[in-house]
């Protein structure tokens, strides 16, 4: 079986499947798919810059129509479901984005009037 015919076959696989694939080669190979930690002398974890960040609506503000115009936007949901995030708030929008993509996304959520916050 060559690699992209691997590729391919997991591709059409479900998240349940490439989990139980992966114990499977953690178990075969006696690996572990888990990242190694860095450890500095003394036994602190390094610190490392963050390069992931979540968008949390806190409030929808005044006009939330527009908001949930623009969370249909952003997340590709329905209206149903963009209004239940909406009226759930605080609540993430998007998760573990880069800086830019998380900037953008909070400043498109303040143009339509939402109170959001990038952590």
């Amino acid at each position: 079986m060559s690699k992209e015919q691997i590729l391919e076959a997991i591709k059409v696989m479900t998240v349940l499947e490439l989990n139980d694939l992966v114990k499977a080669i953690e178990e075969e190979f006696g690996v572990t798919a888990a990242a190694p930690v860095a450890v500095v002398a003394g036994g602190a974890a390094e610190v490392a810059e963050q390069t992931e960040f979540d968008v949390i609506l806190n409030n929808a503000g005044a006009s939330k129509i527009n908001v949930i115009k623009v969370v249909r936007e952003i997340t590709g949901l329905g209206l149903k479901e963009a209004k239940d995030l909406v009226d759930g708030a605080p609540k993430a929008i998007k998760e573990k984005v880069a800086k830019e993509e998380a900037e953008a996304v909070k400043a498109k959520l303040e143009e339509a009037g939402a109170a959001v916050e990038v952590k």
